[in-house]
């Protein structure tokens, strides 16, 4: 067990570290934003005029993405559902409404190409360094687990985690359980265990389970994004060792 001092807060006997993808350790601004355009236009196409409403419930305004948007934190399940609501609002059944959504932003993500975001600078230096003090770390995302895969994959992460866990079934963020399912396959007790999130949903999650603590980083310096963290970091190198 290690203590990790944030700023002027410290917690201690910290077993276990769980950091979210999207916009803590990966700088996937531009991607989801492209990504996000281009549903709506797939989805456009079929259903002309749903565009640009589409596009204001994902997060996006014109070249900007909300942080705390739609695109930017839900899992892929809540995005489809989301995106099926709007189409069903144009008179269209809600099966035909989710299958017209799925299928598009399936063809969404072709467009957009399969290789990961960019690091935010220090996430592989951070995660390097932690890992060498014994602490359990681990990927816990509202991303699916096979693009969690992807990411650790593509920046050769591996070596230096031990979960890589997403959404893939019907449980999101905030609930709690998810972050109980990670503590459980780390083997650690969610009261030893830190998250480090970007969102409000990864501060509520971790709270609600009774973490050690809730780091909020937020890397454009918006705090209301991570409203309830304990601390709130501009940079992933603000976490040190103590």
């Amino acid at each position: 067990m290690v203590n990790i001092k944030c700023k002027d807060k410290t917690f201690s006997n910290i077993k276990a570290i769980l950091f979210d993808k999207n916009g803590t350790l990966e700088d996937s601004e531009v991607d989801l934003r492209n990504f996000a355009q281009k549903a709506a236009r797939i989805i456009d196409a079929k259903i002309p005029g749903i565009g640009e409403p589409l596009l204001m419930a994902f997060g996006v305004n014109a070249d900007s993405l909300d942080a705390a948007g739609l695109i930017a934190v839900a899992s892929r399940r809540e995005t489809e559902i989301a995106a099926a609501a709007y189409i069903a609002e144009t008179g269209r059944g809600w099966i035909e409404s989710l299958k017209i959504a799925r299928e598009s932003l399936d063809e969404a993500d072709k467009y957009v190409g399969d290789s990961p975001s960019p690091l935010f600078a220090g996430s592989l230096e951070i995660l390097q360094k932690f890992s060498q003090t014994g602490l359990k770390l681990g990927i816990l995302s509202a991303a699916t687990t096979p693009q969690v895969n992807q990411f650790v994959k593509a920046y050769q992460l591996s070596e230096y985690l031990n979960l890589e866990m997403g959404v893939d079934g019907n449980i999101f963020k905030p609930d709690p359980a998810l972050f109980l399912q990670a503590c459980e396959k780390l083997g650690v007790e969610a009261s030893k265990t830190l998250m480090v999130g970007d969102s409000v949903g990864d501060m509520l999650m971790a709270r609600n389970a009774k973490a050690a603590g809730c780091i909020g980083i937020t890397w454009i310096g918006k705090s209301d994004n991570v409203r309830g963290a304990d601390v709130v970091i501009n940079k992933l190198d603000e976490i040190e060792i103590c």
